[in-house]
């Protein structure tokens, strides 16, 4: 079982990122993941630094832990040849450390050009063009694209690491999990389901098996939960809502009634390691092979010292 910290971008601005990321190294985890915003989910989160920019940063300040998007929109607000690009140069200063998480998106983050963010299926129909140029510039070579969506012309990425970056797809439902199965070298969810894990096998794919840990760390449980209520109660709105509402201001109005009983049920609150490896285990069982933690509590510090202390060897157990 691999472990990841996941780097709250909404949440911190990019400076304290960086300096996170070299803690969690030296907490024990293995790898870290860093959200791709154009927008926080809430104004009162108050961050939304350029994901690339702070990976780049962090290469440069790491040895050992991988460092993951969680997760690039190839479709609107990038053109994928952009993040093809980007991707390469930043597994090139990392020493292969880099791995391309990508999914379809939300409106928050791509009506800000100025497009239209389509419906799901149009989505979906562009998500699979972008991985194709993505993959076709990897190729090596001057290369051309003529899709439905999306085009390419006479485009060459002249810096390209001898390993490519492993492209994992992010999904949903069963029709997102065979496209990551088809064009993808591992899977991304947040949901601990079994049947997406099928359904990217099924596809033909193989390679790790990513999943995020919601959980708010801190001494009590309340002090989490009203921690998480104030900066992360978008979470608990379900993806529906969470890929089509445009702006901050809209998720707050949302969620104008979640209280901190919904917090608890969505969120694993407290500081009992026992919890937090439950609430864990059903994504081990589905066969995910990568947790990431994903801390909305209000002390980052404290918990990277009790993931070091009290959480690293039993969530690594998991996986045995």
């Amino acid at each position: 079982m691999r472990i990841g910290y996941k780097l709250v971008a909404e949440a911190y601005g990019p400076k304290e990122l960086i300096r996170q990321a070299v803690a969690a190294e030296r907490a024990g985890f293995d790898f870290i993941e860093i959200s791709d915003h154009f927008h926080p989910w809430l104004d009162n989160q108050g961050h939304s630094p350029f994901a690339w920019t702070v990976l780049g940063a962090i290469a440069a300040r790491t040895e050992r832990a991988g460092l993951v998007t969680g997760v690039t929109c190839p479709i609107i607000r990038y053109h994928p040849a952009i993040v093809a690009q980007a991707a390469a140069t930043l597994a090139l200063v990392s020493d292969g450390r880099f791995t391309f998480g990508v999914g379809s998106g939300e409106r928050l983050n791509e009506h800000v050009v100025g497009r239209e963010f389509p419906p799901v299926q149009t989505r979906h129909a562009m998500f699979r063009e972008a991985l194709e140029i993505i993959r076709l510039l990897w190729q090596g070579g001057y290369r051309s694209y003529e899709g439905k969506y999306l085009q390419l012309s006479d485009a060459r990425i002249f810096d390209l690491p001898e390993e490519l970056p492993p492209l994992v797809v992010a999904a949903g439902g069963p029709e997102a999990a065979r496209l990551a199965g088809e064009l993808g070298d591992g899977l991304f969810a947040t949901d601990p389901d079994a049947d997406l894990v099928a359904a990217f096998a099924e596809a033909g794919g193989s390679g790790p098996h990513y999943a995020e840990v919601p959980l708010a760390w801190a001494p009590d449980e309340d002090t989490a939960a009203r921690a998480a209520l104030a900066t992360a109660r978008w979470a608990v709105t379900g993806w529906k809502v969470m890929s089509e509402l445009p702006n901050p201001v809209n998720f707050a109005a949302a969620t104008e009634t979640v209280r901190v009983d919904d917090i608890k049920q969505n969120f694993t609150c407290g500081s009992d390691p026992g919890r937090i490896v439950e609430a864990a285990r059903p994504f081990a069982e589905a066969g995910f092979d990568h947790l990431v933690l994903l801390n909305a509590g209000p002390d980052p510090d404290g918990f990277l010292d009790f993931y070091a202390g009290e959480l690293d060897r039993p969530l690594r157990a998991l996986g045995v």
